[in-house]
């Protein structure tokens, strides 16, 4: 039981790390990443002996989530699947772990966006042409900002403190 346990944890990190490379190097989320955090999620949850209200808050963060999500994406500050992957995260983290996933997901996208501000700017641009077409995509100006990584960041900072792993470490 204790390694179906972990194989369950492991898809959490695991799959925000695809996204944001992913969105890093393509600037899209494939929607597969996002279905499977949401599928893994509930025999994950029955793995690790959560309770049904557990797993209803759980599932109300989540819906919380893509509001949130669906709201910054019709505002044109990210990406469709950015939002799907800001709630399936939201769905693995649970309360109070989401507090600190916003919080820290907000903060690296400040500095997400400061960092590629300082990448695009025309003193980098003949250093910036050496590298991958991934990035020299992500460094050209006026480019989007691939919000996944800030995304995965907030979620794998907050991950520790979910109820999954709580539960995991208490287990």
């Amino acid at each position: 039981m204790l390694s179906l346990q972990v194989a369950f944890l492991l898809v959490f990190p695991a799959l925000v790390i695809v996204g944001a490379l992913k969105d890093a190097t393509s600037y899209t989320i494939p929607n597969w990443i996002s279905a499977v955090l949401i599928l893994a999620f509930f025999p994950a949850a029955f793995a690790l002996g959560a309770a049904p209200a557990a797993i209803g808050v759980h599932a109300a963060i989540g819906a919380v989530a893509l509001v949130i999500g669906i709201a910054m994406f019709a505002l044109g500050w990210i990406g469709g699947g950015d939002a799907k992957l800001f709630a399936a995260a939201g769905l693995w983290l649970g309360w109070p772990a989401a507090s600190t996933y916003l919080f820290v997901t907000c903060i690296a996208g400040g500095v997400l966006a400061v960092g590629l501000l300082n990448l695009r700017s025309t003193q980098m641009r003949s250093l910036v042409q050496m590298g991958p077409p991934w990035f020299v995509r992500l460094a050209t100006p006026g480019e989007n900002v691939p919000y996944g990584l800030a995304i995965a960041i907030g979620a794998l900072v907050a991950f520790p403190g979910s109820t999954l792993m709580q539960a995991f470490a208490a287990g």
